[in-house]
């Protein structure tokens, strides 16, 4: 039987893998498929899915600046944006229940109040899952879209607790003790090494606040998400998400596949749930005109909208417990399960030509940003640079410095991760924080100087998608780019990329030059 799972997820996930769609919709199709032939569900299903948002809580901590909350934008648009939704689709489901549309009837305020709210949350899964398979988990809008999605995870806290009547017990408060055990936790961390034992950690840290949590009558996951908040600023965060992402993803699937057995729909109920999602499209709108009007640039006010224009697992456990408490039919749990779905694949086929479709709307879409930007979204202008090192991780990183070494300030770096520029800025290097794909930043920016423009990313969509818009900007230097697979390196050079490098192979160049260096340095010492 457990092979059975694996089989049909990996052949619906490969097969929309093959027509280039994201494998995710694969497994929602695999998990209906399965629950429709009649195959049940295995005890460990909804473990191993619990288990994999647990990890993926954890590490969206490990990534995530506290300070960041903080910011107006990220509150205040939350926040705002749940109550209005609230209010319009809540008033739009009781006109319909008032006009005796079926599966409507009977709908009173309260029942019409709790799935319009239901509906205001977005999938951290489906989100988080998206922003990563694009690399912006680092980008200001993806920054942005998990910042809101953090705060709804701590209102869908407190709707719990009251929900359910499980207030948090006193022993709550001694969570706040964690602040005194972080240096523990940190010896612990980088301790821990650099082999098998550090993705164990990790699991041992997650699912400790997870336990921690729910003892205390807290929600288990936050508690993954705030240890992970508190190691975010370890050296070895990065790391420790990179050994974990395998495994996150590997059980992510359990949750994708579980969505399927909700339960059986009706080609009615597919029709209720396809007018549900007919709200999407409204649920975006609101999310750009809030971001906007807090003074957030148009198309990061675009993205993040179009990443969080989704509906949430979370909406499934609302509905549960109306079901309960007997204020809703049981088919509403099918409905929203569909709605849940449906959701999943409009974000994941639309968001894959997210950039495109900025770049052909991109004045109309500029027409709503606020005069006075905010000091984050402001461009910089690199001075007196010939070189720019576009990603600044571990490769991007040594190809700065080395550069640096050569032509000291003429070379700059920029990169999508704000903490990473601030601690460079702290040693005195010439960067400056920018997204290689917003054509905003290269339409604004003087490249006539720069004589070569470095492309150290891991994504080979993302280092196409540069190139398009330097070459759209007009930009007349050269660009080169570092390809990690060798069927890369063909694909980069029709892409318009003018130099492409091996990694391994020029990693294992350089390494045997230097060792040559060395070799000939001692013979000239020994030598008379």
């Amino acid at each position: 039987m457990d092979f059975i799972w694996i089989l049909f997820a990996f052949v619906c996930g490969y097969t929309l893998r093959l027509i280039e769609m994201p494998p995710l919709i694969g497994y929602l199709f695999a998990g209906f498929f399965l629950n429709f032939i009649g195959i049940e569900p295995i005890d460990s299903l909804d473990s191993l899915a619990d288990l994999g948002i647990t990890l993926m809580l954890f590490t969206i901590g490990l990534k995530l600046n506290i300070k960041d909350l903080l910011r107006q934008e990220v509150w205040v648009s939350s926040l705002s944006h749940m109550g209005l939704w609230t209010l319009l689709v809540g008033s739009i489901l009781l006109l319909l229940s008032i006009m005796s549309v079926p599966f409507f009837t009977g709908l009173d305020l309260k029942s019409a109040a709790l799935i319009s709210f239901a509906l205001s949350f977005s999938s951290t899964v489906c989100i988080v899952k998206l922003l990563e398979e694009n690399g912006e988990m680092q980008t200001r809008h993806g920054q942005l879209a998990i910042g809101v999605l953090v705060m709804q995870d701590i209102v869908a806290v407190l709707f719990l607790a009251f929900a359910t009547g499980k207030v948090p017990s006193i022993w709550a408060l001694g969570l706040f003790g964690l602040l005194l055990v972080r240096p523990l936790l940190n010896h612990l961390l980088m301790r821990a090494g650099h082999g098998e034992l550090l993705p164990l950690s990790g699991f041992f840290l997650a699912l400790g606040g997870y336990e921690l949590f729910t003892l205390v009558g807290v929600k288990g996951d936050l508690g993954a998400l705030i240890v992970g908040m508190l190691l975010s600023t370890h050296p070895k965060a990065s790391e420790l998400t990179k050994s974990l992402l395998s495994f996150k993803d590997l059980f992510l699937i359990g949750f994708f596949l579980s969505i399927g057995f909700t339960a059986l729909p009706s080609w009615p109920m597919l029709g209720m749930a396809l007018a549900l999602a007919v709200l999407i499209p409204l649920k975006y709108f609101m999310f750009f005109l809030l971001f906007t009007k807090l003074n957030l640039r148009g198309r990061t006010s675009y993205l993040c909208a179009l990443a969080l224009s989704n509906f949430s697992e979370f909406g499934l456990i609302v509905a549960y417990l109306c079901v309960d408490s007997g204020w809703l039919n049981k088919e509403w749990l099918v409905i929203l399960a569909l709605a849940v779905s449906i959701s999943f694949i409009l974000t994941s086929i639309v968001y894959r030509s997210a950039h495109s479709i900025f770049a052909r709307y991109k004045q109309n879409i500029k027409r709503y940003e606020s005069n006075t930007p905010l000091t984050n979204d402001i461009f910089i202008q690199p001075k007196d640079s010939e070189i720019l090192v576009i990603g600044l991780g571990r490769v991007g990183k040594g190809a700065f410095r080395a550069l640096h070494n050569i032509v000291g300030d003429k070379v700059w770096g920029m990169d999508a991760d704000r903490n990473r520029i601030k601690k460079f800025q702290e040693r005195g290097l010439h960067v400056f924080y920018g997204d290689g794909e917003d054509a905003d930043l290269w339409s604004n920016m003087n490249t006539n100087d720069i004589k070569l423009i470095l492309l150290a990313l891991p994504s080979i969509d993302d280092i196409l998608n540069i190139a398009r818009q330097l070459r759209n900007a007009n930009y007349s230097g050269d660009i080169a780019a570092i390809a990690r697979y060798p069927d890369e390196h063909d694909i980069l050079v029709e892409g318009g990329i003018d130099n492409v490098f091996n990694f391994y192979t020029e990693a294992g160049l350089g390494f045997a030059e230097e060792s040559l260096q060395i070799i000939a340095s001692r013979h000239h010492q020994t030598s008379p």
